[in-house]
């Protein structure tokens, strides 16, 4: 069985595929958050719905990076796993653009 991983090295020299998953990273970053948050907490995906108060299909959504979750459901995430939730905003390597005033 192959990796994902090992797929994502392959497929990230096509600059299609890069393109697009640079457009989703943040939505990818966000899931795999929500997944390690879970897992550490050694909950599965029906005993986390049940301590936010939803399902085990939005649970699913949430870990499959399709989409931004709402920073409420976040919130109920990190109640849920007893953590806490912090955001940063760092600089891109190498990028010259400015923002205009």
């Amino acid at each position: 069985m192959t990796k994902i991983s090992n797929l994502h090295k392959k497929w990230i020299k096509n600059p299609e595929y890069k393109k697009a998953y640079d457009e989703s990273r943040v939505e990818f970053e966000i899931a795999q958050e929500v997944i390690e948050a879970r897992m550490k907490r050694g909950l599965s995906q029906e005993e986390l719905a049940v301590l936010m108060s939803t399902s085990q299909s939005a649970i699913a959504r949430l870990e499959s990076g399709a989409g931004l979750p709402s920073l409420r459901t976040l919130t109920k995430l990190a109640a849920a796993t007893n953590t806490h939730i912090e955001i940063h905003f760092k600089p891109i390597k190498n990028s010259k653009q400015k923002i205009a005033a």
